[in-house]
Parts: structure tokens; sequence; C-alpha cells
């Protein structure tokens, strides 16, 4: 319990506690020219130690574009003999506000105007983001403990059953998270059946991850699960600090487990609906599909089930 405490700690302090820029990729509308725009650019790369990704774009236009399909952060363009700065709160509130922050002082450091314009909002009600990445850890946390009760109180279901009760908790539990956020608290307008459908999707992965483990493990299960769900996927999800200030390794991982995974669809559902990735569902889909079938395979190790009446005592009677 002490090692477990130590790293649940560790890992979420690693992660969160000082956010740093490794890689931001923005881009420059290179017509038309800027005088003095050349330093500016300069003056960004080194205010964020070379950690600014530039990439060139014809027009505007073109550069919008990506920004809505999530290939760049930010977009640098002329405005009116200065600099204009579009970033996209969507896309992370932290990297959002750092681009912000640094592009004002890298103006008055180099007497270039700059005008700052988030073109990509955050909605009123989650000005720091972070409601997506609260019902997608809630969908990870009541997954894996939802299960975890189907294995105490319902010790004798079948798999086939396991599986259809922890479909229909995980249906009920994405009902009732994204309800009280949407409806009741009115923090998220959420894409009510797209984002319930992904919560449902996400505690299910979740639950079968854990009943994988059970069965490949016993009693141990959930050290694996909160190991791969919580430490790991959590921290590196993307939902509370951005990818690109993640620490690298994490920054990677993470678009490779549940958590990350769930925020990611859930991200581009509610701010992307045009420009929508099928990778996140993939991830969510390869999780539940390999554990369903580790389960389903090795399924006599599981430790429940319904007690089988051997064949020569059926005879008997």
């Amino acid at each position: 319990t002490l090692f477990r405490s130590g790293l649940f700690a560790g890992s979420y302090t690693y992660a969160m506690a000082n956010p740093t820029p490794h890689r931001i990729p923005a881009a420059l509308v290179t017509e038309p020219e800027v005088a003095r725009g050349e330093a500016f650019v300069a003056g960004m790369e080194k205010a964020l130690d070379a950690s600014l990704e530039l990439h060139d774009y014809p027009d505007v236009a073109d550069a919008r574009r990506a920004l809505d399909e999530q290939k760049v952060f930010a977009i640098v363009r002329a405005s009116d003999g200065g600099v204009a700065l579009d970033v996209a709160g969507a896309s992370g509130a932290s990297v959002a506000e750092l681009l912000g922050k640094a592009g004002i002082e890298v103006g008055d450091a180099t007497g270039v105007e700059v005008t700052v314009r988030d073109v990509k909002p955050l909605q009123r009600g989650d000005p720091r983001g972070l409601a997506l990445f609260y019902i997608s850890l809630a969908a990870v946390i009541m997954g894996f403990l939802g299960a975890i009760q189907l294995s105490v109180h319902a010790h004798g279901l079948n798999p086939a059953e396991r599986i259809a009760f922890t479909v229909a908790y995980a249906l009920l539990g994405g009902f009732a998270i994204a309800a009280a956020v949407d409806w009741w608290l009115g923090a998220v307008d959420l894409p009510f059946v797209q984002s319930w459908l992904i919560l449902a999707f996400t505690m299910f992965t979740s639950g079968m991850v854990f009943t994988m483990f059970n069965t490949l493990m016993g009693r141990w299960a959930m050290i694996p699960t909160w190991g791969v769900m919580v430490l790991l996927g959590n921290p590196s999800s993307g939902g509370a600090v951005s990818w690109p200030l993640l620490p690298s390794a994490l920054g990677h991982i993470g678009r490779w487990l549940p958590p990350g995974a769930s925020v990611n669809a859930q991200h581009t559902a509610v701010y992307y609906q045009g420009h929508q990735f099928v990778f996140p569902y993939l991830v969510l889909a390869a999780w539940a599909l390999v554990s369903c079938t580790v389960f389903w395979v090795w399924r006599h190790r599981h430790p429940g089930g319904r007690a089988r009446t051997p064949e020569h005592a059926a005879a008997a009677t």
C-alpha cells in the first residue's frame, strides 16, 4: 500500500506538476510578409526553448484548416502591420495560455504589435477544459469498480452473462455521467448520444480490462488494472495537461491507452464535430477485444461462474 501510494503521487506529480513544452506544432502563414516578423518568430522559439515547430502555409484558410484538424495548435500571421497569433483553447487550455503569454512577452521585447485571439474557445461552463477529463476519469474508474462489484456480488455469472452485465452497467453509467455534466450541472453542452456512447465504451473497456486481469492473476488483478488505467493512463491522457506539455514518452503512450483514447474521442466530439478521428475508437476497441478474448479463452481460470455438477453425480440422480 505504501509503495502504491508513492507511485500514485509520483506519477501525477511527474506528469502534471510542471508542464513543459516539448513539441508544439504551429502554422506560419508566409504571405504577406510582416515587418520584423522573423524577429518575432525567433523570439517565440527562444521563449519556448525551441519547442515551437513551425509549418509554412500559403494562406490563412489552409492554416485554419490545419488548426481545425488539430495538426497545429496556433497560427502566426500578418495583421495590420503587426502579427496575429491565433490560438485554440479547445486544443488545450494550457497550451493556448502558454502561447498567448509568450506571444505578448515576445511582442513587447521585439517591438512587434501582437494580437492574440482564441479562435476555438472552450465552452463557458468549462473555462479550463477539465470537464471532459473528469467525465472520462469517472468512466474509467467506475468501469473497473463495476467489474469488481460483479466479481464480488455476482460471483456465479457465467462468461457470457458477465460480459452482458458489463455492457449493461456501462450503458447506464455512461448515461448517468453525461446527464449529470450536461443536463444537471450544465458545465458542457455535449453531443449527448455520442458522448454517452463514448463513456459507455470507456466503462465497458475498463471493466473488461479488470476482468481480463482477474482471469490471469486472480486476487491480484487490481494491481495491473490500477497501474494501466490510473497510474499511467490518466496522467498521460492529455485531459488535465495537453500532450505537447507532457513528458515526451507519456505524450506518446497516452494515446494508446483507454483513458487517453476516451479523452481524445470526447474532445473531438465536443469541439471538432467536422474533423473527428477514428483512432481513439480503434484504441478502445482493441483493448476491449483483447480483454474479452483473453477472458473467453481462459474463462476456466476466472474465479467466478456457477459450480458445475460432476457428470457421474448427475447420472446418479
